[in-house]
């Protein structure tokens, strides 16, 4: 038998891969730590913490099952850093004659692992990560020859592929998708459980990290650790969210509230993009606990945690694997200022604004909407350049990994791609955060007012851009409502409202 080095990323911790079914004594497994991957942006400190405790458990599951492990930390004396340097310096001093990979889902690492493949002296291949529903290519097979891209059309696919909610052909429930019921306010009831927290020492990592002179933002709380990283902690999580939030996570998934960061949200894309946990297993795991529990859970509840895993997790993949590498330089709008100081550190008056970052640098999270609806909102009407939005985004989530923090960031918040992903732009002024959150009851600015000094950023920031993107926007006939508006308003109200959005655009850190 030929004596064979396997890789496995930081993002590749399948327990439940076929390569690990049994044990070969002619393999050898290799995972590290590497500066090529913590510097590649600069991360939130739980980030890396929770991504290596993640590694180091799962390289122990392997020892434990008689695998052998080559394994370097961050400060191992051995470890080079770079993914080509190690790789080759193993394969000489092991005498390796097969080199093996499972797919990378960043295109980086994807062009970095088939240059090594060319260059090493011995046989290579790949094999899948046994993750995803789908294959790379199967959304651009489904879009071919469509000139849209909807999410919905790919999501009822992958409903009826899948038999996933089906009964037969017909959607339980009779309708394919429960949105207009996932948009209320949370209002204090229903009461939320204590949240599912980890008992955490990072600080040995975090001394490492030093030590190797790896550079970190955001804070991190031993009692408070809010990631699983490993495959029980995985599956308690899980549980937790069928058995405690589940019935409520549709209704107020879209909701936000000054004392309550997670509300219903099941907190498990750490453990899915980690591939600690597969989405078969998360979808089959809720359907059936709410088979069991139909009394008390209603079809819109669940139909709204499958859409964002079977249809949506699925769906920006696929967009990534079909449009990279040019996606990423994407700058549609042709943005180009820079991302406030107030972002790295939560220092502004803007109360959605400030509990959603200061929430982000505590506990590496923040959802869908804060994400969308109040840091990408405003970055977008702020007219901030897609590179840096995307490096923020990328850096403080615990879950950002490019194939999904992209597509989200680039696509769906800033409408950098012109619209292949969205529709529209997701834009608002104050009033929709306003309606979604508590935020505007104790903020310094005025949500209803739309000039003057106490008047809401957003508001005058959401009128001049419409108005300074009118060219590209205008036709599109989601906006065309809002155009509308926008030109029945008197000449001094505009330029008012230019006048105080430029004052904010070109000051951010002054508001």
């Amino acid at each position: 038998m030929k004596k064979t080095l396997r890789l496995i990323l930081g993002d590749q911790l399948n327990y439940q891969h076929h390569w690990f079914t049994k044990v070969d004594s002619n393999v050898i497994y290799f995972m590290a730590e590497m500066k090529q991957e913590t510097e590649y942006v600069k991360h939130h400190i739980q980030k890396v913490v929770a991504f290596f405790m993640a590694m180091r458990h799962f390289k122990n599951w392997l020892k434990n099952q008689g695998h052998e492990v080559i394994y370097y930390q961050i400060d191992h004396p051995e470890n080079l850093q770079t993914l080509p340097s190690i790789i080759q310096e193993l394969v000489r001093s092991h005498n390796i004659e097969v080199f093996e990979y499972q797919l990378p889902d960043e295109y980086r690492l994807d062009e970095q692992l088939k240059v090594i493949s060319d260059t090493l002296p011995v046989k290579t291949s790949y094999v899948d990560t046994e993750h995803f529903y789908t294959t790379r290519e199967e959304l651009a097979e489904f879009f071919k020859g469509k000139k849209q891209l909807l999410m919905e059309s790919f999501y009822r696919m992958m409903r009826k592929k899948h038999a996933v909610l089906m009964l037969g052909d017909v959607p339980v429930g009779e309708r394919w998708n429960f949105d207009q019921s996932n948009r209320k306010k949370w209002k204090g009831t229903p009461q939320i459980p204590v949240s599912f927290t980890f008992k955490r020492e990072p600080a040995a990592i975090i001394n490492q990290l030093q030590k190797a002179g790896v550079v970190t933002f955001g804070n991190i709380d031993e009692e408070e650790f809010w990631w699983p990283v490993n495959r029980q902690e995985s599956i308690d999580l899980l549980h937790y969210f069928c058995e405690h939030l589940l019935m409520y996570f549709g209704d107020y998934q879209d909701a936000m509230h000054t004392h309550e960061k997670f509300l219903f949200h099941s907190r498990l894309s750490f453990a899915l993009n980690t591939k600690i946990l597969s989405p078969k297993e998360v979808i089959d795991t809720t359907i059936h606990y709410y088979q069991e529990h139909k009394d008390r859970i209603h079809i819109s509840q669940i139909e709204g945690f499958v859409r964002q895993i079977l249809g949506w997790r699925e769906y920006v993949r696929g967009i990534y694997w079909k449009e990279m590498p040019a996606y990423e330089t994407l700058n549609k709008l042709d943005n180009h200022n820079s991302l406030p100081d107030f972002y790295w550190t939560g220092n502004t008056q803007m109360n959605c604004l400030q509990k959603s970052i200061s929430q982000s640098l505590d506990n590496a999270y923040a959802h869908h909407i804060q994400r969308l609806m109040v840091t990408g909102n405003f970055a977008l009407l702020a007219q901030i350049h897609p590179d840096e939005v995307d490096a923020w985004y990328l850096g403080v989530y615990a879950d950002a990994i490019q194939w999904v923090e992209i597509t989200n960031t680039r696509g769906m918040s800033q409408y950098a791609d012109g619209g292949l992903l969205a529709t529209k732009p997701y834009v608002s002024s104050g009033s929709y955060i306003n309606k979604m959150s508590n935020y505007c009851q104790s903020c310094t600015y005025k949500v209803k007012e739309k000039t003057g000094e106490n008047s809401c950023p957003f508001n005058s920031l959401y009128w001049n851009f419409l108005d300074e993107k009118r060219q590209l926007l205008s036709n599109n006939h989601r906006m065309r409502m809002m155009y509308s508006v926008l030109d029945k308003m008197d000449t001094e109200t505009v330029r008012q409202i230019k006048k105080r959005a430029q004052d904010i655009i070109q000051n951010p850190d002054r508001f």
